[in-house]
């Protein structure tokens, strides 16, 4: 009996092929960006790195400070106010109806009055501070 024979015979590899092993079949590459795009062969320099650079940054630049501008506009007129301590019971609403004239809405009237003195709400403090436009 041979040492082949033995080998297959005890459930083993055959004699001289333990040493094989299966390999995946061959598989091609994928190509690299620069290869599809045709410039394979061509590196980046520093200076070629500093002109993109600064090309990205000019063409990002508007985009960065578009919101960041402020445009002045000549100022306003000045207006000419009294200054009222508010008593109890005195409403936006009063004040308003005192400096509009008749039959004009009070709603823009009251929104200048809290446009004037920074208030958020039209509810007054009694002792309040208002300035009201003299008209």
């Amino acid at each position: 009996m041979g040492a082949t024979s033995f080998a297959q015979a005890s459930g083993g590899c055959p004699v001289g092929r333990a040493h094989l092993a299966l390999v995946p079949p061959y598989v091609e590459p994928r190509p690299t960006v620069a290869e599809r795009l045709g410039v394979d062969g061509l590196r980046l320099t520093r200076r070629g790195r500093a002109v993109l650079v600064a090309l990205v940054a000019v063409l990002l630049a508007p985009f960065a400070t578009w919101g960041a501008t402020a445009v002045a506009s000549a100022p306003g007129a000045g207006t000419e106010v009294r200054v009222h301590a508010v008593q109890q019971g005195d409403t936006l609403w009063d004040f308003a109806a005192e400096l509009a004239a008749p039959g004009e809405d009070l709603r823009p009237v009251v929104s200048r009055i809290k446009d004037l003195n920074d208030l958020d709400t039209a509810s007054l403090r009694v002792g309040q501070v208002l300035l009201l436009p003299v008209e």
